[in-house]
């Protein structure tokens, strides 16, 4: 199995790292179930050629899970994956799970801000997403965890059939190979894909108290949370690969495709062309180069970029297009709207004298030196680390006049006027059966206060952070061009707390937050609060503190919403791009509705079914009518 593999002027195959031996095992039984078909010979395709089958747009989560499925599948199509940034893989900051976060802000990330956040304090936003073979996924803090049924449900019943969690959850079983585990049971998980996950080895001691404490609150323990029934405390898995304590991510699928799948990387899409008949023809990338595509051109390039190059090619509202110096081709009004994104809050709590945390790595060199030669020994290690406890919850669970308030507040800003999808939004805010709010216990110091500076005093502090977030936000964002070049980055706004029930919705979980971090036993493991301090304690004090640290949990959805165009839709159930001919678009942005959970496994979820709606297609196009 060799994918043909080119970045710049440079033609190589694609070497595999030793740690990817295993997978190239793994993933024969994955190739031989999709054996050529008889009469069919298997070919092999060329990064020189000018032309492909098939051209993919974006080598990340899924991109990459979609390339190798059509590879696998269409095995006399030529498939091309075009990716903007380079490979990352001999990167430690990737691959090495306890590095998680230290690859943000550098060569590997598209490094995008927000406009100034109105309602957040004026504050710009970074919106991390991955410039890298693997895209976000190479970048992400390994959340492997999946949102309510009703969640998945509610695609189908704003117009979509048969997106939904039946549909939903084989695929994305199909995607991983679960590590058996004490800490979890065997409902929700599968063996036998190309994404390893497990629950992680190392859990700090301080973290004992998170479980027992949220019972205290009245939370349940949850030992199979990834069954459609997320609601309880805890510990979620990550996916890591158990052999060698690596990050598992999209690059995997490569292990599992075959010589007709060609990688450029650092290939810049511009635009999408399209002729008379506004069908697709290719793609024009930045540095001018023409690259046909005689069947489809897929859009994977994330919840900003997709939606951007729909506007560069002349798809979407014809005032922007123009404004940005784009001839407009169709009208689409939906492209770019129905921004969602989980925001967060956070408190940071210091450890009693004596306790090992994760910021030890961050002030100790000594103790990270030696800890990293633990994981490069395949031995427990702080570097294995990945947060694990969790809790999902109804508003109820915080109190059931907190959630009175919010669902009384939410009707208020909800009518017969707005949105099908805020109407659907409406009724799954008074499901108690689907979380609103999540809580992660994280190891050592996040926030925006920033950790104590080497000539700080309390610098070599320990810390954890609670952290909660809501998982069905009201605001709805945007993101546009402004220029008719792509080497302009797209405008983003979020509109971070414009509405007033998430306003209120975060406040209301900073409080309960600190509500947590007092509960005992929780309460015996900390000995001062570092972020905000004892001084936020009025409500006053308290909606600006939300105000002046609401970020992102990078969860951006909704941009290319699947939906009925006349409900602001700009692909259909099919995921083809609504007016024109030959163009899908196949990432987080198709989602018309945030699920109550990290999105990577609905991403590689909808991946797969992505490619079994493709190859149906184009089997039946070649050959139903002989069959």
């Amino acid at each position: 199995m060799m994918v043909q593999f080119t970045g710049g002027n440079c033609l190589c195959s694609l070497t595999y790292l030793t740690k990817f031996i295993a997978l190239l095992i793994l993933a024969l039984p994955l190739s031989q179930a999709h054996a050529t078909p008889k009469g069919r010979r298997a070919v092999t395709c060329s990064s020189n050629q000018t032309s492909y089958d098939f051209i993919i747009v974006g080598g990340g989560t899924a991109g990459l899970a979609l390339g190798a499925r059509l590879s696998q599948r269409l095995t006399t199509s030529c498939i091309l994956i075009l990716e903007a940034g380079p490979d990352g893989r001999d990167e430690p900051g990737i691959f090495i799970p306890g590095k998680k976060g230290s690859t943000f802000a550098g060569k590997f990330d598209w490094n995008l801000t927000t406009t100034p956040q109105v309602n957040a304090a004026n504050r710009a936003v970074r919106m991390t997403r991955g410039k890298v073979l693997g895209g976000t996924s190479a970048l992400n803090l390994m959340v492997w965890d999946r949102g309510a049924v009703a969640d998945y449900d509610a695609w189908e019943q704003l117009g979509n059939e048969g997106w939904n969690w039946d549909s939903m959850m084989p695929a994305m079983l199909k995607v991983e190979n679960f590590t058996k585990s004490a800490d979890y049971g065997s409902v929700g998980v599968a063996s036998g894909g190309l994404i390893q996950s497990l629950v992680n080895r190392i859990k700090p001691a301080h973290q004992a108290a998170f479980t027992p404490s949220m019972e205290s609150l009245g939370l349940v323990f949850n030992n199979e949370s990834l069954s459609g029934k997320p609601n309880g405390v805890s510990l979620q898995p990550s996916n890591i690969r158990e052999e060698d304590y690596t990050r598992s991510y999209s690059v995997e699928y490569l292990t599992g495709a075959g010589t007709n799948l060609v990688l450029q990387l650092s290939a810049q899409v511009a635009r999408v062309n399209f002729d008379g008949n506004k069908r697709t023809t290719g793609v024009t990338l930045a540095d001018g180069t023409v690259i046909g595509a005689t069947r489809e051109v897929i859009l994977s390039a994330g919840v900003f970029q997709s939606p951007a190059l729909l506007e560069l090619s002349g798809i979407g509202n014809s005032d922007i297009i123009t404004a940005a110096g784009v001839t407009p081709l169709v009208s689409l009004p939906g492209v770019g709207e129905n921004l969602q994104d989980h925001q967060r809050v956070q408190l940071n709590y210091i450890l009693p004298n004596g306790s090992v945390g994760f910021d030890r790595l961050k002030f100790n060199t000594t103790f990270s030196t030696e800890q990293l030669a633990l994981w490069n020994a395949k031995q427990p290690s702080m570097f294995d680390f990945t947060a694990s406890g969790y809790a999902f919850m109804p508003w109820s669970s915080v109190s059931n006049e907190t959630s009175a308030s919010l669902l009384a507040l939410a009707k208020a800003n909800v009518n017969n006027d707005s949105s099908t999808v805020l109407q659907k939004q409406l009724e799954l805010y008074a499901d108690e059966s689907i979380p609103q709010i999540e809580i992660i216990f994280s190891d050592g110091y996040t926030g925006v206060k920033g950790y104590p500076a080497a000539t700080d005093p309390q610098f070599g502090i320990e810390t954890f952070t609670l952290i909660g977030g809501i998982m069905h936000p009201f605001a709805r964002g945007t993101v546009h061009i402004s220029s008719s070049s792509v080497l302009t980055p797209p405008t983003i706004d979020p509109a971070y707390l414009s509405s007033p029930v998430d306003f209120a919705a975060l406040v209301a979980i900073a409080k309960y937050l600190r509500q947590i971090a007092t509960t005992s036993p929780m309460s015996s493991q900390w000995v001062t609060e570092y972020e905000p301090g004892p001084a936020v304690d009025s409500d006053a004090s308290w909606e600006a503190y939300t105000r002046n640290v609401t970020s992102s949990i990078f969860h951006p959805v909704g941009t290319c919403a699947m939906l009925p165009e006349a409900d602001g839709g700009v692909v259909s159930k099919d995921l083809k791009v609504y007016g024109v001919e030959g163009l899908r678009v196949v990432d987080a942005s198709v989602m018309p509705l945030l699920i109550s959970a990290h999105i990577q496994t609905a991403v590689y979820g909808i991946a797969e079914i992505a490619a079994d709606k493709i190859v149906a297609e184009w089997e039946y196009l070649t050959l139903g009518k002989v069959r």
